[in-house]
């Protein structure tokens, strides 16, 4: 019963200096809204680019001139040399664990028509291989994709994602018509699921044709090819392949006994780690923030309580002359920081959420919750309000009774 006293008298005492309560929690729900909000959008973004990223594969790693994500400037990476295709076959036909090798890379920007319709510009040509499907995780949803020959001849063929081939084709099937782009023709052959975006960037507004074509079309046989994907058939050997890989690069592309690589290899792991030194970067900035507003709310109320036990230093005396103890006293005011805390504390944990999944609604990902930083959260609340709520409390339940009742 006493508990349940304190409680109701701690309540009370809330209600009845609702512009001060007010502004205390304004600082408590200011100071965890920081912390939660950055870690919750920190999350999101993790977990997107978890999901986004096992379009590079378990089996995979990457070769290219440049690193694939950049912390900083890479002057050095843009004089190297290109990789081109010439390379890269010679890299294939070489390599002695067995691996499917698949290039990929930009040659146009424009619109794809057929007959009288017309997608928006905007559309990527890709040159690639009959390989693209199993290294860079791909579906097909109708038709096929390229064979060794269509690449070998050069044959001019195409396979349209799904969106753009909805577009053209909304009530016939896309197969085996003849598509233009860039002033040149293509049959469609395939046609493949969609991908949906990766970073920002849309992953089907491009169209796939064999590398041999465009080469033919565009010219520029020795230009670099921006991404080599290499698929080892057994995962355990994946560490080995990237190893002999990287020996074959740097004979093929003759780099000096003792140079660095001027080339780039890159896995799922790598480039995570560069995703989880920029994500922790951001995560300690929001904490510090959050501990500097959780500072400032914890000094405020030390004051208002301080302020609240002399404005009722009498009711703290007849409180005493009618036989309350100090501990009563005590638990009444530690109630009331410790109510004070923790709905700034839920306040700030909902808002922080609600407003960091706002990144997830707004790029349309998975949303997710920092339980372990909620947690983390209402322990501090807790923390703050038997620290800053503490000494307050004990000076009350210091009060001489005598003199209390004197108080005016």
């Amino acid at each position: 019963m006493a508990v349940l006293e304190a409680l109701r008298m701690a309540l009370s005492a809330m209600r009845a200096n609702k512009l001060r309560t007010t502004l205390t929690l304004l600082g408590m729900v200011i100071g965890v809204f920081a912390i939660i909000v950055s870690v919750t959008a920190v999350k999101v973004i993790d977990v997107y680019f978890k999901e986004s990223l096992q379009f590079l594969g378990a089996s995979t790693f990457t070769i290219s001139r440049e690193p694939l994500v950049r912390v900083n400037g890479g002057r050095s990476a843009r004089n190297r040399p290109p990789i081109t295709y010439a390379q890269v076959e010679r890299f294939s036909e070489t390599m002695g664990l067995p691996v499917t090798v698949s290039v990929l890379d930009d040659f146009d920007l424009g619109a794809v028509k057929y007959e009288d319709r017309e997608t928006e510009g905007g559309i990527i040509l890709m040159g690639t291989d009959e390989h693209l499907l199993g290294n860079y995780s791909y579906e097909l949803a109708q038709g096929r994709f390229f064979t060794a020959q269509d690449v070998h001849y050069g044959r001019p063929v195409t396979v349209l994602p799904m969106p753009i081939a909805e577009t053209l084709f909304p009530n016939e099937s896309p197969l085996g018509k003849e598509v233009r782009f860039g002033g040149h023709r293509y049959q469609v052959v395939g046609v493949l699921e969609e991908k949906g975006s990766f970073l920002g960037f849309n992953q089907d507004n491009r169209i796939f044709a064999p590398i041999t074509r465009v080469f033919t079309l565009y010219g520029q046989p020795r230009r670099n090819i921006g991404s080599v994907s290499v698929r080892v058939h057994n995962p355990t050997q994946l560490m080995p392949a990237m190893e002999e890989a990287t020996g074959r690069m740097r004979t093929i592309r003759k780099v000096p006994p003792g140079e660095p690589n001027n080339f780039e290899v890159s896995t799922n792991d790598s480039m995570r780690s560069i995703f989880d030194a920029f994500t922790g970067t951001l995560t300690i900035g929001g904490l510090v923030i959050g501990m500097i507003a959780l500072l400032a709310a914890g000094i405020g109320v030390m004051n208002i309580m301080l302020v609240s036990v002399t404005e009722r230093t009498r009711e703290i005396g007849i409180r005493k002359s009618v036989g309350a103890r100090r501990r009563d006293i005590l638990r009444q005011f530690l109630f009331e920081a410790f109510f004070l805390c923790q709905i700034g504390g839920l306040l700030g944990i909902a808002l922080g959420a609600l407003v960091g999944n706002g990144v997830a609604l707004y790029f349309d990902i998975t949303a997710a919750f920092p339980w372990g930083w909620a947690i983390a959260a209402v322990v501090a609340m807790t923390a703050v309000a038997f620290v800053f709520g503490g000494y307050p409390a004990f000076k009350a339940a210091r009060l001489d009774p005598i003199e209390s009742l004197r108080y005016e």
